[in-house]
Formats: structure tokens, C-alpha cells, sequence
């Protein structure tokens, strides 16, 4: 495809992409709000955004072998109509759990949508000349994350909108989209008459993953780290994901292309990937909790104080994804990108209740800039390394490791918080020689209906239990920094496809 040809068709899959992340963004400075109207309870707060990573995740690397077996703009449309109606529905709830069980189906269409984005960008153009277009992938997340708080604060504050307008948001955009990637997505598709969908390995790799992450949720607040329930359901994830790369080892089609994982540097830049994931969404999700329930502040006034983190995404996607297509080299930036997604996260793990704000904008932008070097990047070393014909399964495997880190760290940082939280209110309240066991309505999230002295014990410990949530992010993100330091320096090809090479070698690439 021509550049013109590639722009047209891209500006249908930015708008897809726009709507699957700005699902996530609009919702989660709107979120206490939500929770606390349907009266929800801190740990349903986290399973709202826990159950779309967790189907996402879990369905991810099963979209990304679709799209080597079938037609990619089928695909793609099948997506778009799950995620639309799922988001419809999520407007029309009536309490937590149906929201959660929709935001679970949400979560398929959002994991198709992202890496099918990937999938056909890949299929359109050379991975040197893909770094230009990540450019413009990092300013759709930019202009997402920055602009879907924005909005869902706009919307939840609006009272003849209500929050619902948060869900139903992303119908519009759907609707568009579809249209436009009608007319505009033109793929030479090559027609398959041996296909063979691994749906052994599918279905295990989603339950050993569904069952790691159930634990993870539950594990310290329902039962404790080491009991018969810890033992049953970690047991049953390393059997069912041991199976399943056993499984992935032995079919012709497999779902995770283990040979590719075995290579150097695509086994890097997944560990990288897997904890920029965890620390960025890990991080990231309470941030709007923090400045709503802590500081106070309004849900619009919540997205405009993250703007810093948004504007370092978009300024250093930007940037890093035009210098990787002048100089066809792609380490430098993932390095750089890591160590300042490592020490923003450092500035963040000394907050509290009372933190400075400006601080605080200065430690989100070093993570937004972080993550804006590093994360489109790190997708583009798996794919370099790969023919066309398993880009899907390779573009799936890297984007569902990064949402598998981004769903274990909500998971673990939401429980974590939890706790953290549990215990200071426990000793705020005792301070004032109240029974905590006999205040069940410090664990709600609805702060207007708690008396003044107890509303300020809840703020004070959500505030100060915060920064610990950060210093974890920190620890993980230095493992991404560290994972980046061993890539091989090599420099990006310029063409769609992979030349071929003898079986068991591993493709040639440049050093740069």
C-alpha cells in the first residue's frame, strides 16, 4: 500500500483504537462514582477493571493466531460489534455485578481491537517505516488517556448525562470506525486451505491465565497466601499453563509461538513488556482514585491533574517513533525509556495525603515519557524478529504479556490497597475509639455518607497507602530496565517480510 493508501486506512484503525482505550480512561476517574452508586465495595472497585484485563488477556493471543489463519479485516469487524454492544449494555447496569460481567465481555472486543490494530499495521508496513506509524499510535493513546479522563469527569459532573454517557461513549466511535475500515482496509489476503485452529492450546493458556489471576485478586483478602485455596489454585494454573506449553510445542498452528519466544531478544523484550505493563496500569488505574477520594477532588478536576503523565506518553511516542524510523535502531529508546519510567516511579512512592501537586506532575510526566518510549517499541522488536506469516501470533504474544502484567499488577496492587488501606482506617478509627469491626461503612467508597471524622480517616489512608502501590511499580519496572539492557543492539528492516531461512536457524538481523 502507498503512504496515502496506508493513511487512509490508518485513520479508521486510530479511531478503533481510540475507542478501546478511551473505554478505559473515561471510566476510571468515574469509577468511585460508579462503584459508590451502585454501592460497591473497594474490592468490586477493582474487579470492574480487573474483569476487562482478565478477558483480554486471557483472549488476546487467541485474536492474534485468528489473524494469521483468517481474513484480518473479518476479524477486526467482529471485534468492533463486540465491544460496541458490550459498551452499551455497560450504560444500562442496575448493580456491580452486572457491570463486572459486561466489562468481562467488554474485555474481548478490547483485546481483539488492540492487537488486530497491530496485526494490520504490521501486515501494511516495514517494521523501520513502523515506527513512524507508532508515532501515531502514541498520540491516539496520548489523546485517550489524556482526553478520556477529561471527558468522564465532564460527563459524571454533568448531571443531565450521568456517568452512563461514560459506556455508552464509545458506540459512536464503533459505528464511524466500521464504516470507514469498510471502505478504506484493502489487505492482500492469502486464501488458506490448511488451516487448523489450536483450540486445545487456546483454551488452556485462557484457563491456566483466568485461574492465576482469580488468585491473585483473591489471595490476602478472602483467604490467606498460604492455605488450601492458594495450593488448589496455583497448583491448577502452573498444571493447565505447563500443559498448555506443552501443547504449543507439538501443533503446527500454535496460539503462542513458542519458538519465537525462545529467542533472544523477543524473550527480553516480552519480560520488558510484562513489567512496563505491570507497573504502568498496575500504577496508573488508582491515580484517579487518589486525587478523588484522598485530595478531594472532582472527577474532572482528577483527569486534569493527569494530564502531565498523558503529555509525557504522547511528546515521547511521538519523538521515539520518528528516530526509529531515521536510524532504524530501537534499543537506545527502550533503555531510556524504562530508567525514566523507573525513576518517575520512584518520585511517585514518596506521596501522600498532603504531597505537593506539582511533585506529583513532575513524577507523572517521567512516566508518561517512559512508557512512551518503551511500550510501542518493545512490540516492534518481536515483530522484526518474525515472518509475516506469524505476525498475528507474535504481535498477540507480546500485547497479551503486557496485559498480562497490566491485569496481575491491577490485581496485586488492588489488593495490596486494600489492605494498606484496611489497616489505617483500622488504627484511625481506634484513634477515636471507635470499634472498626462495628463501622462497616468505612470499607464503602461513598464518602458523602460517612460522618466528617471518619470521611477525613478514609482520605488520610487511601492518600498514604497510595505511595506504597508506587514503590512496588518502581521494583518492576527496574526489572524491565534491567530485561532491555541485554537486547541485542539490532538495527529494524525495511520490509514487510521476513526472508526466509533453514529450519531451526533463527532469522538473520542486522546489528546496528
Amino acid at each position: 500500500m502507498s503512504h496515502r493508501e496506508v493513511l487512509r486506512a490508518l485513520s479508521g484503525l486510530l479511531m478503533v483504537l481510540f475507542a478501546a482505550m478511551v473505554s478505559s480512561t473515561v471510566v476510571s476517574v468515574a469509577l468511585p462514582q460508579i462503584v459508590g452508586d451502585l454501592e460497591g465495595t473497594q474490592s468490586q472497585y477493582t474487579w470492574v477493571v480487573t474483569a476487562t484485563l482478565l478477558a483480554s488477556t486471557a483472549s488476546t493471543p487467541v485474536w492474534g493466531k485468528l489473524a494469521d489463519l483468517f481474513d484480518k479485516k473479518r476479524l477486526l469487524q467482529i471485534a468492533i460489534v463486540i465491544f460496541a454492544t458490550a459498551s452499551l449494555l455497560c450504560g444500562l447496569v442496575e448493580n456491580t455485578g452486572q457491570l463486572i460481567a459486561l466489562r468481562a465481555v467488554q474485555g474481548l472486543g478490547m483485546g481483539a481491537l488492540q492487537v488486530l490494530v497491530q496485526v494490520i499495521i504490521g501486515a501494511m508496513v516495514s517494521p523501520k517505516e513502523r515506527g513512524r506509524y507508532n508515532g501515531y499510535l502514541g498520540g491516539v493513546m496520548a489523546v485517550s488517556t489524556v482526553g478520556g479522563p477529561l471527558l468522564g469527569g465532564a460527563i459524571t459532573d454533568t448531571d443531565w448525562l450521568g456517568w452512563q454517557w461514560c459506556f455508552f461513549l464509545a458506540v459512536p466511535i464503533c459505528i464511524a470506525a466500521f464504516a470507514m475500515l469498510s471502505r478504506t482496509l484493502h489487505l492482500a489476503e492469502t486464501k488458506r486451505t490448511d488451516v487448523k485452529v489450536d483450540y486445545l492450546g487456546a483454551t488452556l493458556i485462557a484457563a491456566g491465565v483466568s485461574l492465576l489471576l482469580l488468585w491473585v485478586t483473591f489471595v490476602g483478602n478472602d483467604f490467606d497466601w498460604i492455605s488450601w485455596q492458594t495450593a488448589v489454585m496455583v497448583a491448577g494454573s502452573v498444571t493447565l499453563l505447563g500443559s498448555a506449553v506443552l501443547v504449543e510445542t507439538k501443533v503446527r498452528e500454535p496460539v503462542v509461538p513458542v519458538h519465537v519466544l525462545k529467542r533472544r531478544d523477543p524473550a527480553l523484550a516480552t519480560v520488558a513488556s510484562l513489567a512496563v505493563g505491570m507497573a504502568m496500569f498496575g500504577g496508573a488505574v488508582f491515580l484517579g482514585q487518589y486525587f478523588q477520594i484522598s485530595r478531594g477532588f472532582s472527577p474532572t478536576e482528577a483527569g486534569l491533574l493527569t494530564i502531565p503523565m498523558m503529555f509525557g506518553v504522547m511528546i515521547a511516542s511521538a519523538i521515539a517513533g520518528r528516530l526509529v524510523s531515521r536510524s532504524g535502531k530501537v534499543k537506545p529508546y527502550i533503555v531510556a525509556g524504562t530508567l525514566v519510567l523507573t525513576g518517575g516511579f520512584s518520585m511517585l512512592a514518596t506521596i501522600d495525603h498532603e504531597t505537593n501537586l506539582v511533585f506529583m506532575g513532575a513524577g507523572m510526566f517521567l512516566v508518561g515519557t517512559g512508557v512512551g518510549m518503551s511500550m510501542q517499541n518493545l512490540v516492534l522488536v518481536v515483530q522484526n524478529s518474525v515472518p509475516l506469516r506469524e505476525l498475528g501470533a507474535a504481535s498477540g504474544a507480546i500485547t497479551f504479556f503486557r496485559s498480562l502484567g497490566g491485569t496481575i499488577g491491577v490485581s496485586v496492587l488492588g489488593a495490596v490497597l486494600a489492605d494498606q488501606v484496611a489497616d489505617k482506617i483500622a488504627d484511625g478509627l481506634a484513634a477515636l475509639g471507635i470499634d472498626a469491626s462495628a463501622s462497616s461503612g468505612s470499607s464503602s467508597l461513598n464518602l458523602d455518607a460517612m460522618p466528617a471524622p471518619i470521611a477525613e480517616i478514609v482520605r488520610a489512608a487511601y492518600g498514604d497507602a497510595t505511595g506504597h502501590l508506587f514503590l512496588i511499580s518502581a521494583c518492576i519496572a527496574a526489572a524491565g530496565f534491567v530485561a532491555a539492557l541485554f537486547l541485542s543492539p539490532v538495527r529494524l528492516r525495511e520490509t514487510v517480510d521476513l526472508a526466509e531461512t533453514p529450519a531451526g536457524e533463527e532469522p538473520a538481523l542486522a546489528n546496528g
